[in-house]
């Protein structure tokens, strides 16, 4: 049994997080920026860089997760200001401050989240962890985001940085909001249709953040099923598992309209050809490797 800590508790990926972790006997603390209501809670607060390390003895891991979202609004300067600093300024201060502990008396590993944005579009051309950092926003956002655990990584805190693809829930995230209009029979391919889409069943990315807690393994880690397809392919089998068909096509100009060139471009047009090479190395073993399997379970599993 393990002792960790977990910021962005309250997302998506966090809240499953915790009740995975509690089910399989280990013992969660929340970071929360409110006031503490029990002993499961640690306040911080990064942007004033408050964080008491004595509220972190005992802490085994920590997992960052951490962020602003990053698709519910458009890009403006300010928005993507705080795309960045509210990723940078909370994994800084936990990096200072696990780094300050002397050997031993503070959490020994940090499982810091990122995104398979770190490559940019790739097109048609695979990348694995050891592919150079791709051009644009959300590519420059990753890497400084990463950047930003080097003091933990120079005190010898072991360092994985989760680089997640786009995660399947029907409680969040894109899957939850293209359900209705699927379900409406509305659905559809976004512009051509062809661009790579590196996806995780949620229940994948939760057991993957778990193997890499009890796992030696540290640096940069893909967490997208070995199975990537386009986004056709994608909207074509969720509007069968729905048994709606799928009929529309959107054009990137009426997205563009909506959430802006830049978005659009980065989030929803981008080939993203990613593969897990170091979860398949390590012979993790993936519940959700097929889309089908993965939608239907999602789908379910909200019902």
């Amino acid at each position: 049994m393990k002792t960790v800590a977990i910021t962005g508790s309250s997302g998506t990926i966090g809240q499953a997080l915790e009740k995975f972790l509690l089910k399989k006997g280990d013992s969660v603390k929340r970071l929360v920026r409110r006031a503490e209501v029990n002993d499961s809670e640690i306040f911080w607060n990064p942007k004033n860089k408050i964080l008491d390390p004595d509220r972190l003895v005992g802490i085994d891991t920590v997992i960052n997760l951490a962020g602003v979202g990053i698709g519910d609004k458009r890009w403006s300067q300010k928005r993507m200001d705080q795309i960045l600093s509210s990723r940078v300024d909370g994994t800084n201060l936990i990096s200072e401050t696990l780094a300050g502990f002397k050997s031993g008396e503070g959490p020994s590993t940090l499982i810091n989240a990122s995104a398979i944005g770190y490559y940019g579009d790739t097109g048609s051309t695979q990348v694995t962890e050891s592919s150079q950092q791709g051009k644009g926003f959300l590519a420059d956002v990753c890497s400084k985001w990463e950047e930003s655990t080097l003091e933990a990584e120079k005190a010898g805190i072991r360092v994985v940085h989760a680089r997640t693809g786009v995660v399947l829930s029907a409680s969040g995230g894109l899957l939850k909001k293209l359900l209705t209009v699927f379900k409406l029979g509305l659905g559809g391919s976004i512009g051509s249709g062809q661009q790579i889409m590196s996806w995780i069943s949620l229940r994948d990315q939760i057991a993957a953040i778990s193997w890499m807690i009890d796992s030696e393994i540290s640096g940069p880690v893909n967490l997208v099923s070995p199975e990537p397809l386009s986004n056709f392919e994608f909207s074509k089998t969720l509007g069968a598992v729905l048994k709606r068909p799928v009929v529309f096509k959107i054009p990137s100009p009426v997205l563009g309209l909506i959430y802006g060139r830049q978005l659009v471009e980065e989030l929803m047009l981008a080939s993203q050809f990613v593969v897990p090479e170091v979860l398949v190395k390590n012979d993790f073993a993936f519940s959700d490797s097929e889309i089908k399997k993965a939608l239907e379970n999602e789908i379910k599993s909200a019902s």
